[in-house]
């Protein structure tokens, strides 16, 4: 097993990937805000700054923390409803900045350990098919990029060994999706709903993929009712 740093630990979805990865042996750090409350080790910082993270990151790397680092996993993001008539500036800039450029910068910074160990990222993005959703271009637009980040990256990195996976989860169950449904005006039925648990799982399971095949791209959805 190995030691595999995620962000968004301490969301829905992130709390059940903590969880998982526990079980199923591997060390894990958080970083994000308000990881203290976890009971895995974390660094406090600011996904909404990415010019920030080389320091958090550079403590990591300082007290031996990154050594062993096999995988990278990016599950943090904000997802305002907002119509571009109603979206400014600052709104778009925090939510490229936690959603893309924070997932980009951390990745730079990880990229010698994971180098060495022939390591894996992923990245978590939005549901399958996600795209021209009025009222929600910044977020919609922030997961292209992170699509695209994933893609090149991929590419870029596997003469080093670097794995990267970008997951498309359909409906989880998770308070932020009951926000979003709210926002729109429409119905939120856990029970309809992937669980976070199940989500997480899948994740696992990606990573424990066999050395000579993984899965570039993962869609989940929820099982027919």
């Amino acid at each position: 097993m190995g030691h595999v740093l995620v962000t968004g630990a301490t969301g829905g979805i992130g709390v059940a990937l903590v969880g998982a990865l526990v079980e199923a042996g591997h060390r894990v750090t958080a970083v994000g805000r308000g990881v203290g409350r976890l009971d895995v080790p974390g660094i406090e910082a600011d996904l909404a700054e990415p010019g920030t993270l080389a320091g958090a990151m550079g403590a990591l790397e300082d007290a031996g923390e990154l050594e062993d680092l096999t995988a990278l996993v990016h599950c943090a993001a904000i997802s305002p409803v907002a119509a571009v008539a109603d979206a400014d500036a600052e709104m778009w800039q925090r939510i490229l900045a936690v959603n893309v450029a924070s997932a980009a910068e951390l990745t730079r910074l990880a990229l010698p350990a994971l180098r060495r160990s022939r390591g894996h990222v992923i990245f978590v993005n939005a549901a399958p098919g996600t795209t021209g959703v009025p009222r929600w271009s910044a977020f919609v637009g922030s997961k292209a990029a992170l699509r695209e980040l994933a893609d090149s990256l991929r590419e870029e990195e596997a003469a080093s060994g670097v794995r990267v996976t970008t997951v498309y989860p359909g409906a989880t169950a998770t308070d932020l999706l009951g926000e979003v449904r709210a926002a729109f005006g429409r119905p939120y039925d856990p029970e309809a709903c992937i669980r976070p648990e199940t989500l997480a799982a899948m994740i696992v399971w990606v990573l424990g993929a066999p050395a000579d095949a993984y899965p570039a791209e993962l869609s989940v959805l929820p099982s027919p009712r």
